[in-house]
This record gives C-alpha cells, sequence and structure tokens, in this order.
C-alpha cells in the first residue's frame, strides 16, 4: 500500500472511531434524560414501556433499509447521512408533550439509529479489509466509551438544570458537526470484486445465504444475554441477594466497564487466535460466569461473575459482524443488516423473557436462559471458520 494510501485509510479508521463514539454518545443522552422526559410528558412506567418498543422497531427498520442503500451508494454517502439523521431526532423526545409525539419521536430517533448502525459497522468491515487484521472490537468499544462520557456530561447538564429541549438540541448540534467534519475521511466505494457472482453483475436480487442467517441467529442469542446482564444484574443483586442499592449498581458497572475493556483488547486475540476461538471461549466464559452468578449467595462472588461474563461476551459480538461483512463484499450492507437487525431484536427480547419467566421461577434462576444462550454460540463458533480462510491475513 502506497504512502497516500495508508494515511487515507488511518484517517477512515479515525472517522470510523468518531461515528461509534458518536453513536453511543447520542443513544446515552437519550438514556440520561428517559426520567426527565417521561415526568415532563406525564407518562407512566408502563406507557414508557411500551413506547420504547417503538424505538427498537424503529431501529430495525432503519438496519433493514440502511443495509441495502449502503451497497448501493457506499458508506461514504449513509453514514454521514444516518448521523446527522439520527442526531437531528435527538431534539424530538425533548419537544414531545404526550405519549403520541413521544411515541413518534422515538420511532425517528430508533431509525436514525439503525441507519448509522448498520451503514458504520459496513464501513468498519471495509477499513478491517483494508487494515488486513482485526480491527471491529476496538470500534464496539468506542461505542461504550460514548456511553460513558453521555452520562457523565448528561448528569453535568441536569445538575446545572438545562431542560431537556437545550441539552438534547445542544447534543444534536454537536452530531450534526460531527457527522459534516468527519465525512471526507470515509473511504470511497470499493472495486468491484473478481469473485462476484454473475446475479450480482447483473444487478438482480440474491437470497441471503444460510451462513448469514446463522450469524444472525448467533447474534440474536449473545445480544439476549448482553441485554439480561444490562437489565438485571441491578436487580439481581439488589432483590436475590439483598444488597444495598449502591452496591448493587456496582453489577451494572462492573459488566459495562468489563465489557469495553475486553473489546479494546479482543482485535490482539483475534489477531493471534482467530475469531473462532475468541467466540467459543469467550461464549463458553460468559456461560460458567452466569451459571456462578445464578448460584451464588455471595455479593463479591456475584459482582466477579457479572464482570467475568461482561469479558466473555465482550469479543463475541463483534466477530459476528465482521464475518458477514467479509462474506459477501458486494452485499456487505444487508449482510451486517441481517446481523445487527436481529442482534438488536436479542437485546429487546432478554429482558422481557426475563421478565416472564420470573412469574414461575425465582430471578437467578432464569439466569439459565442465557446459559443457555451462551452455551449454544459457543458450541457453534465452527460458523466463523470458513470467514477465517477469505481473509488475507488469514486471521479474520
Amino acid at each position: 500500500m502506497s504512502l497516500g494510501g495508508e494515511r487515507r485509510l488511518r484517517a477512515a479508521r479515525l472517522a470510523t472511531f468518531g461515528y461509534f463514539a458518536l453513536n453511543g454518545f447520542l443513544l446515552g443522552m437519550w438514556v440520561v434524560h428517559i426520567p426527565v422526559v417521561e415526568h415532563r410528558t406525564g407518562i407512566s412506567h408502563a406507557v414508557l414501556g411500551w413506547l420504547l418498543l417503538l424505538l427498537g422497531g424503529g431501529a430495525f427498520l432503519g438496519m433493514q433499509a440502511a443495509g441495502p442503500l449502503t451497497d448501493r451508494l457506499g458508506p461514504r454517502t449513509v453514514v454521514p447521512c444516518g448521523a446527522a439523521l439520527c442526531s437531528a431526532a435527538l431534539i424530538l423526545p425533548g419537544l414531545a408533550t404526550g405519549a403520541w409525539t413521544l411515541g413518534a419521536a422515538l420511532l425517528v430517533l430508533g431509525f436514525g439509529n439503525g441507519c448509522l448502525d448498520v451503514s458504520m459497522n459496513a464501513h468498519a468491515v471495509q477499513v478491517e479489509r483494508g487494515c488486513q487484521r482485526p480491527v471491529m472490537s476496538a470500534f464496539h468499544a468506542t461505542f461504550s466509551v460514548g456511553g460513558v462520557l453521555a452520562a457523565l456530561l448528561g448528569a453535568r447538564a441536569l445538575g446545572w438544570g438545562w431542560s431537556p429541549v437545550a441539552a438534547l438540541g445542544a447534543t444534536a448540534v454537536v452530531g450534526l458537526v460531527t457527522a459534516v467534519l468527519a465525512a471526507p475521511a470515509l473511504l470511497g466505494p470499493e472495486p468491484p470484486h473478481t469473485d462476484v457472482g454473475p446475479a450480482a453483475a447483473a444487478g438482480t436480487r440474491r437470497r441471503t445465504p444460510r451462513r448469514i442467517w446463522m450469524l444472525a441467529a448467533l447474534a440474536l442469542v449473545l445480544m439476549l444475554s448482553e441485554g439480561v446482564a444490562y437489565d438485571w444484574s441491578v436487580l439481581h443483586l439488589r432483590d436475590v441477594l439483598d444488597a444495598p442499592a449502591s452496591t448493587a449498581a456496582l453489577a451494572y458497572g462492573a459488566f459495562a466497564t468489563a465489557m469495553t475493556v475486553g473489546r479494546l483488547l479482543a482485535d490482539r486475540v483475534v489477531a493471534r487466535w482467530g475469531p473462532v476461538a475468541v467466540l467459543r471461549y469467550g461464549a463458553s466464559t460468559a456461560a460458567l460466569a452466569l451459571t456462578v452468578v445464578a448460584l451464588s449467595r455471595s455479593v463479591p462472588l456475584a459482582l466477579l461473575g457479572w464482570t467475568v461474563c461482561g469479558a466473555g461476551l465482550a469479543g463475541c459480538v463483534p466477530q459476528l459482524f465482521s464475518a458477514a461483512g467479509h462474506a459477501d463484499r458486494a452485499a456487505t450492507g444487508a449482510n451486517v443488516s441481517r446481523v445487527a437487525g436481529l442482534g438488536y431484536l436479542g437485546m429487546l427480547a432478554g429482558p422481557a423473557v426475563i421478565g416472564q419467566l420470573t412469574r414461575f421461577a425465582p430471578l437467578n434462576l432464569t439466569f439459565f436462559v442465557p446459559v443457555a444462550c451462551c452455551l449454544l454460540a459457543a458450541g457453534t463458533a465452527g460458523i466463523l471458520r470458513a470467514h477465517s480462510t477469505d481473509s488475507d491475513s488469514g486471521r479474520l
């Protein structure tokens, strides 16, 4: 690669980090302001729960729309547009005055988030292909860093007495500026791949391969497990182990921190041992940790379990996104949209499934559902093996 090519690739990688961080920051600012928006609109917790499903539904629709568009127009066009839409839509919940307007706002915000999510992951695959080494996990770690930054700045804005319109509006402006400034550094469309089949060359619609759906199914069960950890870890310590509220909050912090740090380190592990090993042993570790959590009567041991669970799951999902994106250069966006879409549904479904199961069993015993999901992922990790042979480096 020429010196100019290396510089362009380095700039594109930095821009991709920026978009991942922006996505986490935008969603984090919304999460921080949920209680204020709920109070301002006068809705109940139950109504809010239903409205949040519109956020997820909008995201799923955005993902399915952005995938083919990214393949057709290229990430350089779709990523900034998705970032701009997600940023502009962030102010809408702050302007909502009731359940109907908030629902419409969340639907638009979710759609923008879905567009940005799929398109930036598709561009991350293109950057990874240029680097010829694993970089996907670090991008996902940056998303988490953006969320942490949002929590800190959002809390500060609330402390200053900023209204939701002011705080979310200022964030929207920052997002729009970032979307515009980072756009020129994105990579242009890739040249047609020599292995593209006659159907693709003719521009006809192709069926999604079975392997992509298998990757999507694994994303569903793994992100279901992540969703359970995010939404139920604190309640587990508080309600099952009778921990104080301040101590119980550490469960979420331990899991999220371990997830972020694990993703920052996962690319090196993938480069050394390959994606199959990362998925197999990472999911197995998470299953063991969740078993410890489910059976433990000790708060420190449970905290350790949630920490190890986060570390185990950290590198798993990025490998699925990477595998889907590398499977077919002509359909990177569409394939990533399938994996991301089902994964997102799993993230939403996990907490709901556990909530329903608590009607029949203690909360800690319901954690054997994500245990089974992690074991399923570990047992089928070989699905990544076909992908690992396609990379120029032999490790992607």
